[in-house]
Formats: structure tokens, C-alpha cells, sequence
């Protein structure tokens, strides 16, 4: 029969972490792995475990777990600050000059204010501690709120822009105040740039030498990437609105303002797309990489009592965590108590390479 053995520390299961984490390689808080993990001919490397002390390691109080989520994830509060400016900015606009189309753009900044208000709950979600409800803790929070920005992004961003871009078409009208707006471009591209510096240095704090793309698609916390590509969006968007409104003034042309908006909402699509697919790919399941896989079995073939290692099954639970099923052949003249303890060893030496792979299932089988 199947032996699972259960403990923590020396058992199949270790059971996760929840507290403060030191600073963790970019995209792979949950496997113990850099975000070189995924990139052809690189060697994972291992993260120091966590390190708890002062006062967070006294009493995790409600004060202290929302202070470290804050450090940590501090670009997308800076997000949802710059968000919330810019709407400001807008409804302040249109309330002085009366404009219906600013009005838009507030309500279209408040959108993207709301997709960083969901983005932060998801986070902090993701790392409540696991529970009878939920035995592998609430890591896939963070991607199912990211998975919804990211529709949001396509469905009130991208498609708004077209629409807007089409009626400009079909009732082409110049701006009330070319001033006004110029100020808040200005101001808007001001506080996007502050925002996307921001989730920039957290983006590439540890990527090392990947390249941008790689780093996006190798990352595991989407809290990050869209930050980043919302930010890019939201910059090139900036640039040709003011483009087709710029354009428009010198030429008198009220459709390069038309044009600038379907542009924008062609942009925001793609971005959106790209964070839908690889959001969708998380909440799914990612696995890690095979030649991580590869060391993993060599490290449990090199015990003794292990003839070796028929299947190895892994699955990134969200951010924080990453769950692996190993089978293994045992040595048939081992007793209960010696396959426990080789277990133990096993378990040991793994989350010595890869500390934070915080679940470990082994299952003896049998050799045939």
C-alpha cells in the first residue's frame, strides 16, 4: 500500500511559511528558484529562507503582516496613489471646462485605480495562512484577481478607447480647451512615469541578465508584470494621445484625435491579451522547469535507500508556494521506519536547494 508520511520538518509535508520573507528573487517567491529558472541554459538558484525577527517575529499582529505587505508590494500602492491623482486631475478638468470627454477619462482612470484595488486584495489574500477550507493555502487568489484586471483592461480599457476612437469618426468634433488638455497629459504622463519607475525597480531587482520578455513570461507574481505593462500601456498611450491631439491643432483635423484613440485601444488589447494568457496560464497551474525537475530527482536518487525515482508531478500554488508529488522506489528490504526516515532526508535535502518549496508529497511505489 502507498505510504504517505505527514510532519513537519522530517515528513512528506512541510507545511508553508506565512510570515515575513526576506527579499526574494524576482517571479519566484514560491519555488526557491531565480527567474532564471525558465531561461534555456541557466541553473536555478536557491533563495535564503525567511528570517523572522524584531517585533513581526514577537507577534504577527494584523499591523505588522499589512506593514510587510506594503514594503513589499509598495509599486502597486504607488500605482493605485498615481491612479487616483490622475482621476482627480480629470473630473477636476471637466468640471471646470464642462467636458463630457474628460469625464470619460476620469471614469476611465478609475478603472484602472479599481483593476490596483483588486490587484492589492489578491495579494494580500494569497497569504492567508492555510486553513481546513483551504489545505494548500489561498496562493491562486493573486492569479484569479489578476486574471479579472486583465479582462478589465481589455474590456473598459482597450474597447472603450475604440469606441471612443469610432464616434470621434462619425461625429468628429474639436477639443473645448486645447490647454486644459495639454495639462492633463502633462500631469497624467508626469504620474504614470512615477509609477512605472517604481514597478520597473521592483520588476527588475533580481531578473539578472534575462531579457525583458523572458522576465515577464518566466515571472510567477502577476502583481508585477501587469503593473509594469499597464504602465508601458498607459505611457504609449499618453504619447499618442498627445500625438492626435497635436496633430489635429496643426492640421485642423479632428480625426487625428479619432485615430489616436483606436491606436490606444489596439495597444491596450494586445497588452491585455498578453497578461489574459499568462494569468490564465497561472491559475491553471505552471510546473517548473524540467532540468529543475532533473535536479530534484538527483537529489533524491543520490540516498541510499532509494533505488530511484519513477514520476515527479510540481505545481506553482501562486507567488508564495509551489507544491511537488514525487514516486519513488524504495528498497525492498527497507522497514516502515527506514523508508520514514529516508523521507525526512529526502524532503531535507530538497528544500535545502529550494527553500521555498513549501509541500512535499513523497509516494513509495513499486519498482515494476
Amino acid at each position: 500500500m502507498p505510504l504517505l508520511m505527514e510532519a513537519a520538518g522530517s515528513g512528506c509535508i512541510r507545511q508553508p511559511y506565512h510570515g515575513a520573507k526576506p527579499a526574494e528573487p524576482f517571479g519566484k517567491a514560491a519555488t526557491g528558484l531565480t527567474i532564471l529558472d525558465k531561461l534555456p541554459g541557466r541553473t536555478a538558484m536557491p533563495v535564503p529562507p525567511p528570517d523572522v525577527t524584531g517585533t513581526c517575529k514577537r507577534s504577527m499582529s494584523l499591523l505588522c503582516f499589512i506593514f510587510n505587505e506594503m514594503k513589499s508590494k509598495t509599486f502597486l500602492y504607488i500605482a493605485l496613489g498615481t491612479d487616483i491623482l490622475i482621476a482627480v486631475t480629470k473630473f477636476t478638468v471637466a468640471a471646470i471646462t464642462g467636458s463630457s470627454a474628460m469625464r470619460a477619462e476620469g471614469i476611465h482612470s478609475v478603472i484602472d485605480a479599481i483593476s490596483q484595488v483588486l490587484l492589492i486584495r489578491g495579494t494580500i489574500i494569497s497569504r492567508k495562512k492555510a486553513d481546513a477550507l483551504r489545505p494548500f493555502g489561498y496562493g491562486k487568489e493573486l492569479y484569479f484577481w489578476s486574471f479579472i484586471v486583465s479582462l478589465i483592461i481589455f474590456m473598459m480599457g482597450g474597447c472603450l478607447s475604440l469606441y471612443e476612437g469610432i464616434i470621434h469618426f462619425k461625429k468628429p468634433f474639436s477639443g473645448e480647451s486645447l490647454v486644459w488638455t495639454y495639462v492633463v497629459l502633462g500631469v497624467s504622463f508626469v504620474f504614470t512615469v512615477i509609477s512605472a519607475i517604481s514597478s520597473f525597480n521592483a520588476f527588475n531587482k533580481n531578473r539578472g541578465d534575462a531579457s525583458f520578455w523572458q522576465a515577464v513570461l518566466a515571472s510567477k507574481d502577476p502583481s508585477v508584470f501587469i503593473v509594469v505593462l499597464g504602465d508601458l500601456g498607459d505611457i504609449a498611450g499618453l504619447i499618442l494621445a498627445f500625438a492626435g491631439v497635436l496633430l489635429g491643432h496643426i492640421f485642423h483635423n479632428p480625426y487625428f484625435d479619432g485615430a489616436a484613440s483606436i491606436l490606444i485601444g489596439i495597444v491596450l488589447i494586445l497588452i491585455s491579451l498578453l497578461l489574459v494568457r499568462e494569468s490564465r496560464s497561472l491559475l491553471m497551474g505552471e510546473t517548473i522547469r524540467i532540468s529543475t525537475m532533473k535536479e530534484v530527482t538527483a537529489i533524491v536518487e543520490s540516498d541510499d535507500a532509494i533505488i530511484s525515482m519513477r514520476h515527479g508531478l510540481s505545481q506553482y500554488l501562486g507567488p508564495d508556494e509551489i507544491v511537488l508529488q514525487l514516486h519513488v522506489v524504495f528498497k525492498s528490504e527497507l522497514t516502515t521506519k527506514d523508508i520514514t526516515d529516508a523521507i525526512g532526508r529526502v524532503i531535507k535535502k530538497i528544500q535545502e536547494r529550494y527553500p521555498l518549496i513549501k509541500q512535499i508529497f513523497i509516494e513509495p511505489v513499486t519498482a515494476s
